[in-house]
């Protein structure tokens, strides 16, 4: 139960927030990146699926497994803004929120 109090907290805390960002960094270093756009497709849907289930924890193994290997495990690239290194940072905070 106090596991999936943590991640609706950090959910609550935190999607705003990634819903502005990740956007946005997709736009700016989409090209040089194109990795990104994957990571805002698996954004998008572990968002919906969180939101869709309400204070439920949903399954979103899957997503995270794939979000952790299209960003080499939330390493942030050299080349990028600080907008893209808060955007891998809280994604590391929701999904170890989600896996504990």
């Amino acid at each position: 139960m106090s596991n999936q109090h943590t991640f609706n907290e950090v959910k609550e805390a935190i999607f705003p927030t990634l819903a502005q960002y990740v956007p946005i960094v997709a736009r700016v270093h989409g090209e040089n990146h194109p990795e990104f756009h994957e990571v805002h497709k698996l954004v998008d849907a572990i968002m919906a699926k969180a939101d869709a289930a309400g204070t439920e924890k949903p399954d979103l193994n899957a997503e995270f497994s794939q979000l952790r290997a299209v960003s080499n495990d939330y390493t942030v690239p050299g080349d990028v803004c600080e907008s893209y290194e808060a955007v891998y940072k809280m994604l590391a905070e929701v999904d170890a929120a989600y896996q504990n």
